[in-house]
């Protein structure tokens, strides 16, 4: 039987080569089993000063910020100041959409399981004052709706900021205090920060990102994204053995290490429940909770959450029944590799589940008749456009708007092949990992209404 010391070996003698195979400037693991944390740490933090990473240094944990996020909403549901079934409007009047219909009904449970329907990737830089959020949720008014509320699946960053907004109205303090105040201090975490004005005070590591396509890997022109969308990932940062303790007390029914409540069993076990089944992306779950990414394995449900932000990737996974945890945070290069090959690993020695492979396209791929995929599909940041060649094979042309220039949208032409079903899938890979494109619906005439890559894009004309 692997025990963790087992496994505590294995990660000394593979971490660094790991890191260095991958492209990975450094990486920081910690893993929770049988009652215990052991925590690793190998590389560079920044390629520009040399710092070396230890277990002491902080990475962005970017959107598995929104557990944390979700976890604030609970709270307010165990104090029974709101009801996540409520329509959101009645908690935040001011919540405004370009559908006024879909604004006033979309519930909290919907934002908690990406279900609202509304666009969400929307960046909007309002600046650093405690007042970001707020302006944020003030300039949603002409955002679109995408969808009925409830109908479906549709990662939403808007979303969490919405639900930040709700916490700092009814906490009457802003979303980084309350942070500090009812999650961060509770759990005795005292690396965690919520600004980079903390994070400059600890081992921090900086983003890596490539200048171009093929280029090496250089710092980030910049630390973090929008401080406005703090509440969806842009700026909470913490060594792997702070988020290992967050999990653990998801893990022992909301009690930090000391006793201290934190978080109901009930509001812990109602967080994990499956509201909405996805559709195959491979690395994405295969349903979603309220906060909790929920992955199918042979051996039962695990879960989760990922989080990516300026050359900063990290991931989260629990296995419930065998008391299992492992964080694993990145600093650039192709961490999606990293992730796979040390998550698979550790969850098959310690909890005994069998890890998904990551979807890879077919070596012949089979020829299909694309008409349905065929035609552009939009959002705020770019344009999608799907088109066939002479040769009959099938490419995909992302082009930036001036709001996804500005959100750093690179611009690009890539081939994708048939996978599945209604999924193609890339033939070029991105940071090690090919994202399946699943096209669903019908636009009245047998062709895709929405090209889903996690989140809902849609159809707006036909070629």
């Amino acid at each position: 039987m692997t025990t963790l010391a087992d496994i505590s070996h294995w990660i000394d003698e593979r971490l660094a080569t790991l890191a260095e195979q991958y492209n990975v400037p450094a990486v920081s693991v910690a893993v929770y089993a049988d009652g215990e944390v052991i925590d690793r740490s190998a590389g560079i933090l920044n390629l520009s000063t040399g710092v070396e990473a230890t277990t002491d240094s902080v990475f962005q944990i970017g959107s598995i910020t929104k557990l944390w996020t979700a976890t604030l909403v609970m709270q307010l549901a165990d104090e029974g100041l709101v009801d996540i079934d409520r329509p959101v409007r009645e908690y935040l009047p001011e919540f405004r959409l370009g559908d006024e219909s879909a604004a006033a009904v979309i519930t909290i449970r919907q934002l908690l399981s990406h279900t609202a329907g509304f666009e969400g990737d929307i960046f909007t830089d309002t600046g650093r004052n405690d007042d970001a959020v707020k302006l944020l949720i003030a300039g949603l008014g002409d955002v679109p709706q995408l969808f009925p509320p409830g109908e479906q699946f549709s990662y939403n960053n808007a979303g969490y900021c919405v639900l930040g907004r709700l916490v700092e109205v009814l906490r009457d303090k802003p979303f980084s205090t309350a942070l500090r105040d009812h999650l961060i201090t509770p759990l005795g975490l005292a690396h965690a920060s919520t600004d980079a004005d903390e994070a400059i005070m600890f081992r921090a590591a900086v983003g890596h990102v490539q200048p171009e396509a093929g280029a090496a890997y250089v710092p980030a022109p910049f630390w973090a994204l929008a401080y406005s969308n703090a509440p969806a990932g842009s700026m909470l940062t913490m060594r792997a053995r702070d988020l290992i303790t967050f999990a653990r007390m998801q893990m022992n029914g909301g009690a930090a290490d000391d006793g201290t409540v934190v978080l109901s069993p009930g509001a812990v076990s109602v967080m994990q429940e499956r509201q909405v089944e996805l559709p195959y992306f491979g690395l994405l779950g295969d349903a979603w909770g309220l906060g909790w990414e929920i992955y199918d394995t042979p051996n039962g449900e695990i879960i989760g959450h990922d989080g990516t932000t300026l050359g900063q990737s990290s991931f989260l996974r629990i296995a419930p029944k065998q008391g299992v945890a492992v964080a694993l945070l990145t600093n650039g290069g192709e961490p999606f590799g990293l992730y796979h090959e040390m998550m698979a690993h550790i969850l098959s020695e310690l909890a005994d589940v069998e890890f998904p492979p990551m979807p890879v396209p077919p070596s012949e791929p089979k020829t299909i008749d694309p008409e349905r995929f065929l035609g552009t599909y939009s959002t705020r940041l770019y344009d999608l456009d799907v088109t066939q060649d002479e040769e009959g094979r099938v490419w995909m042309t992302t082009t930036a708007t001036d709001a996804g220039e500005e959100s750093g949208v690179d611009a690009e032409t890539t081939e994708l092949v048939w996978l599945k079903e209604d999924t193609l899938i890339p033939v070029e890979g991105h940071h090690g990992m090919h994202l399946p494109h699943a096209f669903l619906g019908d636009d009245g005439t047998g062709r895709a209404q929405y090209l889903h890559l996690g989140r809902a894009v849609r159809r707006t004309a036909s070629k």
